[in-house]
């Protein structure tokens, strides 16, 4: 299975993708099998002079075999905090939607 990184205002960190990366393998586990494709889009919201809270969005669109592609999206105070709540509702959409 394919994990592509995509940044948008802000730079690639190899310490974030190792979390997200980490935190993907805990979420897909069984699923990883009906999956083809994962992307991952990082951006902030405020661009990168500018601070300010949930300003930190982290999208996951997974692709199964054979259906249409599935995206969540998560913001928060830190890339950290939105990929570890983007994984959670992914876990969540993967059980409800492929689990039929």
């Amino acid at each position: 299975m394919q994990v592509q990184m995509n940044y948008a205002n802000v730079e690639a960190s190899e310490a974030l993708e190792t979390h997200i990366r980490e935190a993907l393998d805990a979420t897909i586990g069984r699923f990883a099998d009906r999956l083809t494709r994962i992307e991952v889009h990082l951006s902030d919201l405020n661009g990168p002079e500018k601070g300010g809270p949930n300003d930190k969005r982290c999208r996951i669109e997974v692709r199964p075999s054979g259906a249409d592609p599935l995206l969540v999206e998560s913001v928060a105070d830190s890339f950290y905090g939105a990929a570890d709540d983007a994984a959670g509702k992914l876990r969540r959409l993967l059980t409800s939607r492929l689990d039929r």
